[in-house]
């Protein structure tokens, strides 16, 4: 683990993977690894509880990490690789709000009932919003995200204690706007000749999150014509036991 990165999500963090991966630090960890691993979902969740995690273990494929869940824990991660240098993303407070309100909020805990029906059938995406909450939505912010005053109090709150916390020379402070030079400089490496990467607007969030759900649909559709006819057959055999023998 070469960096850690400290800033909440929704500041630029899968373009600066994008961006870290394409500088040779890859593979980097972001909230998308969860879902390509979802046995990962319960080690976070361990360590929102305070249990104790194997982290050379759970990131041992990986040169860096942004994003959460691994933000949240930023400094256990800086014990465990005291040579890793730390990247804190930082954005406008009101729109870094907006943004995570419109998103990753309102993905996560406004569920209709199709996601609430797919989790009943799919253990790995109850693990998975279960995690969710407990790092994020009650760990983070208390359970009072909706609260905008609260939230963007947090998050000034994350950011101060970052610069507190992390000695100057290991930190740089980033906003993905800078571009390449600065995050450059500081990784000690070239600047590509290609451009920043800048992705996951809130067009692209929406979409790859549509993606998904029809991904779980299908996968739900499948597991539930498996469910009912086993329970047709279960019927069929109990109604033949049911019937009276002739003769």
């Amino acid at each position: 683990m070469k960096i850690i990165g400290a800033g909440f999500g929704r500041t630029g963090t899968l373009s600066l993977k994008t961006a870290l991966e394409e500088l040779g630090f890859n593979p980097c960890y972001h909230m998308v690894e969860v879902f390509k691993h979802r046995e990962h979902a319960d080690i976070w969740y361990a360590a929102a509880q305070g249990e104790p995690v194997n982290w050379r273990a759970l990131l041992k494929e990986y040169q860096a990490t942004v994003d959460w869940p691994g933000c949240t824990f930023y400094k256990e991660l800086m014990e465990v690789y005291p040579e890793a240098k730390v990247l804190l993303t930082v954005r406008d407070p009101e729109k870094w709000y907006e943004s995570a309100m419109s998103t990753i909020y309102q993905s996560a805990e406004r569920r209709g009932l199709v996601q609430n029906i797919m989790g009943l059938m799919m253990p790995n995406m109850r693990r998975f919003v279960r995690m969710i909450k407990a790092v994020i939505w009650n760990g983070t912010f208390g359970g009072e995200f909706p609260d905008k005053a609260h939230a963007i109090a947090v998050f000034e709150r994350h950011i101060e204690e970052v610069k507190r916390s992390v000695p100057a020379e290991r930190l740089l402070i980033y906003n993905v706007k800078e571009g390449w030079e600065p995050l450059c400089a500081f990784l000690g490496v070239p600047v590509p000749s290609t451009p920043f990467p800048h992705i996951n607007d809130r067009e692209d969030f929406m979409a790859r999150r549509q993606q998904r759900l029809r991904q779980n649909l299908l996968v739900s559709g499948v597991v539930l014509a498996g469910l009912l006819a086993a329970l047709l057959l279960l019927m069929r055999q109990v109604g033949r036991q049911k019937l009276p023998k002739r003769g």
